[in-house]
């Protein structure tokens, strides 16, 4: 699959955008161990997410599905059964660590899969500190999938620090203190997106957390059992992240994106491109569990900033988005201290620096960071000359890829093609529909 692309002028009109994926995965979970029936709204119905759905049907939840509506017969935090194959999971690689986590603590074996993205992301960085709690999981020779998870005696509580900041390994640690023999400790120097906090104490798990000078702390209370509850899931940031960058940089654009989550573990972008110069406005915030609002943005005239390496954290899946708004901004953006971007599911930096030399942008590209010369035009206005040359990118499979470099392309002389985009899905399954409604120009070819 592959998109073509052409220019466009004026991005207009009020749109709701699908769930949040990283919700998503996390409700259902949560609401597969909890006791009763939970009803999850706003559900993404995204590849990944859907085969965090299917893994736990696999294991003996019943789960009824009416489009972005999900209501879970939860079975309790023992009542999951063997799965009678190996868990398929497809590319994500959420479903795979956080997962790992849950299935430490159970009584059966299990046998976790992707394809062959997720077969090749790290999985050391969840195995050991597993490991130290007595889990007894098994990656191939690399490292990597697939992971083999045996029953353990005891899950030991433990003091963890993280030597990596990722909300992945932070959260799969989470899952397993559910079945520690007491409260287990984890430290972050910076803090990583909280969503895993935040829904477990929407299902009452007790969580506390303390914030010292130099780490945060979090730490989790196993209990007998966990109460079913209403899950209502904002638009997902990250995937409003492609049509804010849209906005932005096409002229005569006023656009407003309903009901986005406006967690500030993942928010770091909206600050980011104020810095910059950008017109992005919130209204009507609300706050259940997870805050959320409306956002509306404007075309904006983009100044290049030093990016501060401590806020990588919380914009690592919006770093593409930053590199498109950087190549189109008065100056250079330096970006440092982005390795983990290496760890994706492509190389984001390689794959971002690739789409960026086809386009024509001028950049110095380092192991864990990137310079970027902003092309400095005048194309600001709806008669302006565009910024980019059309080009064939390669997406490299990856989703996040695919969109950035869609976005950036809307800019550019021609038609431009990305290559390689059938796993938008995986996050954003709407993604063309929503593009068109707003005036842009993006198609299947």
């Amino acid at each position: 699959m592959e998109f073509k692309i052409a220019s466009g002028n004026g991005l207009k009109g009020i749109v709701n955008l699908p769930g949040d994926k990283s919700i998503s995965h996390r409700s259902i979970m949560c609401a597969a161990l909890a006791e009763g029936e939970t009803l999850i709204n706003g559900f993404l119905r995204g590849e990944d997410c859907l085969a965090t759905l299917n893994a736990f049907q696999q294991m003996g939840v019943d789960i009824q599905q009416d489009g972005d509506k999900i209501k879970v017969h939860g079975v309790g935090l023992h009542g999951l059964q063997k799965p009678k194959t190996d868990i398929y999971l497809g590319n994500s690689g959420t479903s795979m660590r956080l997962m790992s986590g849950l299935l430490a603590g159970q009584n059966f074996c299990s046998t976790l899969t992707g394809d062959l993205s997720l077969s090749t992301r790290p999985m050391m960085r969840i195995v050991e500190p597993l490991a130290l709690m007595g889990a007894n999981i098994q990656t191939n020779s690399s490292g990597t999938s697939p992971l083999e998870i045996q029953p353990t005696n005891r899950l030991l509580p433990i003091t963890y620090s993280l030597p990596v900041a990722s909300a992945q390994v932070k959260s799969c640690l989470m899952f397993a203190a559910l079945y520690a023999d007491g409260p287990v400790v984890i430290k972050e120097t910076v803090q990583t997106r909280n969503h895993t906090e935040l829904m477990f104490k929407k299902f009452g798990i007790q969580v506390e957390i303390e914030s010292l000078s130099d780490t945060r702390e979090i730490k989790i209370f196993p209990k007998a059992y966990i109460s079913a509850t209403e899950i209502n899931i904002p638009a997902d940031f990250s995937s409003a992240a492609f049509l804010i960058l849209a906005a932005l940089i096409t002229p005569d654009s006023d656009l407003t994106l309903r009901n986005v989550g406006l967690n500030p573990s993942r928010t770091a972008l909206l600050g980011v491109l104020k810095e910059m110069g950008a017109d992005i406005s919130i209204s009507n915030s609300s706050d259940d569990y997870e805050p959320c609002g409306d956002l509306t943005i404007k075309s904006s005239r983009l100044k290049g900033i030093s990016l501060n390496p401590l806020l990588i954290p919380n914009l690592i899946d919006e770093l593409p988005v930053l590199f498109v708004a950087a190549a189109l901004a008065e100056g250079k953006t330096s970006i440092t201290g982005a390795a983990e971007l290496r760890a994706k599911e492509s190389d984001r930096l390689e794959a971002m620096a690739s789409s960026l030399e086809k386009l024509g942008v001028t950049f110095k590209l380092f192991e864990d960071a990137i310079d970027i010369q902003g092309l400095n035009q005048n194309f600001y206005t709806s008669n302006a000359s565009l910024p980019f040359k059309s080009a064939v990118i390669n997406s490299f499979g990856d989703h996040r890829i695919a969109m950035a470099s869609a976005v950036a392309c809307t800019r550019a002389e021609g038609e431009s093609v990305i290559q390689d985009t059938q796993n938008v899905v995986t996050s954003f399954p709407n993604f063309l529909d929503v593009s068109n409604k707003i005036g842009l120009d993006i198609r299947n070819n």
